[in-house]
């Protein structure tokens, strides 16, 4: 069995005349990956390993991940591939993933994690938000051989501020 944990970055901020790969998180975007990562922490394993897309609001979405977790430095890497909106690069990630992990965190972009959610799951999800969370279990042995898992659970920002 597999779990795979999709974490799309928290909301960035426009304010800034950088580019888009550098643009930071705004003060809700880190809020959020607060609050989301505190409630993650109280409700799934602990992946074994984050990868995170190496854009500056994903790469600090990740860090709130990694420190809310206890994911030590060597169990956390960034990976360009990551920096995908089209979702190709993603589904590649992830059937490239080591099979001696058996839990995965990916922190990545839209449009690429709500098409990737929708092609290996099985509950459609229309968008995943800003800081939103996905989990997806596979029924395999191998990252490689994943196809269609099954939709475990979402956590989404505005659900927790309710």
């Amino acid at each position: 069995m597999k779990t795979l944990y999709l974490v799309r970055h928290a909301k960035s901020s426009w304010e800034h005349d950088v580019e888009d790969h550098k643009r930071p998180l705004k003060k809700r975007g880190q809020r959020d990956a607060k609050l989301v990562s505190e409630q993650v922490r109280k409700e799934i394993f602990p992946p074994q390993k984050i990868i995170s897309s190496d854009a500056v609001r994903a790469l600090s979405t990740a860090e709130y991940f990694k420190k809310a977790l206890k994911i030590d430095e060597k169990h956390f890497k960034t990976d360009h591939q990551l920096y995908d909106f089209g979702g190709q690069n993603v589904i590649r990630t992830i059937k490239s993933l080591d099979d001696d992990l058996n839990y995965a965190m990916l922190v990545g972009h839209n449009h690429a994690l709500t098409s990737v959610v929708n092609m290996l799951g099985d509950r459609y999800i229309e968008n995943v938000p800003t800081c939103g969370f996905v989990i997806m279990q596979f029924d395999e042995e191998k990252w490689s051989k994943i196809t269609t898992g099954k939709t475990i659970k979402t956590i989404f920002p505005r659900v927790l501020k309710k």
